[in-house]
């Protein structure tokens, strides 16, 4: 492990645009697919670049305190299950 977190540490500003462009298209600059390790691999060494090297609101996955869209909306009930739709001729 200690060889992952050596690699992290020796990453530039252009390796890290490097690894993040290979993630989001699936391929290396030079055309080869990235193997499902290769992508997994890559991912987390550019979560541990951006955790030391970037403010959090500009780190992957960032959601700037949202909540999942389920939990912010009512609850349904039964009887909302079985009312007709607003606007309906029922």
């Amino acid at each position: 492990m200690s060889s992952f977190i050596e690699a992290i540490e020796n990453i530039t500003p252009e390796i890290y645009q490097n690894l993040k462009q290979a993630v989001e298209l699936g391929k290396w600059p030079d055309g080869r697919k990235l193997t499902q390790e290769q992508k997994e691999t890559c991912l987390g060494a550019m979560i541990a670049w951006e955790l030391k090297n970037l403010p959090e609101e500009e780190r992957t996955g960032f959601m700037n305190g949202q909540e999942c869209g389920s939990k912010s909306k009512k609850a349904a009930t039964e009887s909302d299950l079985f009312a007709p739709a607003s606007g309906t001729r029922h």
